[in-house]
């Protein structure tokens, strides 16, 4: 019974290595977890062909992570991964993976350039000058002199005829003349009585 007990005790360690890994186009992954510490553990990750190691630790001892990317390929790359188990050999990787060529995303043709034809720049007419108007006259006002009307009354003057305008003198005239009437009648008739007494 002790001697199962104890072959159990070594054999849960034993039992629980996990490794696991993969491969991209442009990446590796390598996780390894669940070995005896006490052991010593070793892991070595490199490209096949000489290109160099990618990863390397002698003594990793429960677990180990590697993510990292590639360098860029345009041929598959061959990935030789390598675990040693210190404590038992059957837990021991030894695989190959490849990565494959990442595929390029299609170019789109840029379009077809064309040269547009080349037009003369349009001819503009020469500005034309707009014809001169000349300002407008001002009209000269005429000078209008307005000469104050007389107010005539045409009310007859107390007493009398009414006042046509004429000067105070008419009557003194009137009265001359009248005279001149009368010394010429008189004239006349005397003249006459002597032409008769003459004849006779």
């Amino acid at each position: 019974m002790a001697a199962l007990a104890t072959a159990g005790v070594f054999a849960v360690p034993a039992s629980a290595h996990n490794s696991v890994w993969s491969v991209t186009c442009n990446s590796v992954s390598v996780h390894l977890k669940d070995y005896d510490k006490q052991a010593t553990n070793s892991v070595t990750l490199q490209i096949v062909g000489g290109e160099g190691v990618l990863a390397f630790n002698p003594d990793f001892g429960g677990s180990y992570t590697y993510d990292e990317s590639l360098p860029a390929h345009d041929t598959p790359l061959q990935l030789h991964l390598v675990v040693k188990a210190g404590d038992n050999a059957k837990y021991n990787v030894d695989e190959t993976k490849t990565s494959p060529v990442c595929e390029k995303p299609p170019t789109t043709p840029p379009p077809p350039t064309t040269t547009p034809p080349t037009t003369a720049p349009p001819t503009t007419a020469p500005p034309t000058t707009p014809p001169t108007t000349a300002p407008p006259t001002t009209p000269t006002p005429t000078a209008t002199t307005t000469a104050p009307v007389a107010a005539t009354s045409s009310a007859p003057a107390s007493g009398g005829l009414a006042d046509t305008g004429s000067s105070s003198a008419t009557p003194m005239i009137a009265g001359i003349a009248a005279a001149a009437v009368v010394v010429g009648a008189g004239a006349l008739v005397v003249a006459r009585k002597r032409r008769s007494s003459s004849h006779r």
